[in-house]
């Protein structure tokens, strides 16, 4: 049983470190202001990652033009995959 508790802990640690790559990439690519996002690889980009980045665009407003979200958005994902890493190596631990 912590064997299926270990491989979901290293799976969503996984799926964690891939959407913060997702969401850097988003966040750059929002500086070119030439990208149509209705286009294939773009909107997809963003159906990913504007749901997530939109709960914290709703409780932090753009501060001088600045949008401070994505910040708070990498911080809660980067504990998040600390807590998972934690999570998996105690359980490797414990086996």
């Amino acid at each position: 049983m912590s064997s299926s508790i270990g491989l979901l802990a290293s799976t969503l640690a996984t799926f964690v470190q891939i959407y913060l790559v997702l969401m850097i990439v988003r966040v750059l690519l929002s500086w070119f202001p030439n990208i149509n996002w209705f286009d294939p690889p773009f909107s997809i980009l963003s159906q990913l990652t504007d749901p997530y980045l939109n709960l914290f665009r709703s409780i932090i407003p753009p501060l001088g033009g600045i949008d401070f979200s994505p910040m708070i958005a990498f911080f809660v994902l980067q504990i998040a995959a600390q807590l998972l890493t934690g999570l998996l190596g105690n359980l490797q631990t414990a086996i």
